[in-house]
């Protein structure tokens, strides 16, 4: 497990950019029922999560069409919230980073590390887009 102040400015990245930060897995069932677009991102403290990940989620909301709902966990450090989340994300396995976006509590998308690790931000937030026109 992580220490909090490590890991604060790396959740607030993204927090900042307007997703909610999810603590638990009763928080996480909450998210992915509501109806609308849910888009979740699995965070982490690994070099692609800073270097790719969160940029890509934050520029993938210059976009005339996005999720209803923006939420993060935080893996290593909200154990029950990450494994709530990878629940709903089955039956891909375990990655962080990862995003995954939900439609009316239904997986509709997902990319797992190996689609986000070694890609640039922008052609993250560029799979992101496609997923939102599609699907809000």
């Amino acid at each position: 497990m992580y220490p909090e102040e490590m890991v604060s400015p790396m959740r607030a990245e993204l927090t900042d950019a307007g997703f909610e930060g999810l603590y638990s897995a009763d928080a996480v069932e909450n998210a992915v029922a509501k109806s609308g677009t849910t888009l979740v991102v699995v965070n982490s403290v690994c070099g692609c999560a800073a270097r790719n990940a969160r940029p890509g989620a934050k520029m993938s909301l210059n976009n005339a069409k996005k999720p209803d709902h923006l939420v993060t966990v935080f893996a290593g450090v909200d154990t029950d919230a990450v494994n709530a989340a990878r629940q709903h994300m089955f039956p891909f396995p375990p990655s962080s980073p990862s995003m995954a976006l939900f439609k009316d509590g239904e997986l509709v998308h997902m990319l797992e590390r190996h689609h986000i690790e070694g890609r640039p931000a922008e052609l993250i937030a560029e799979n992101l887009q496609d997923a939102y026109n599609e699907y809000c």
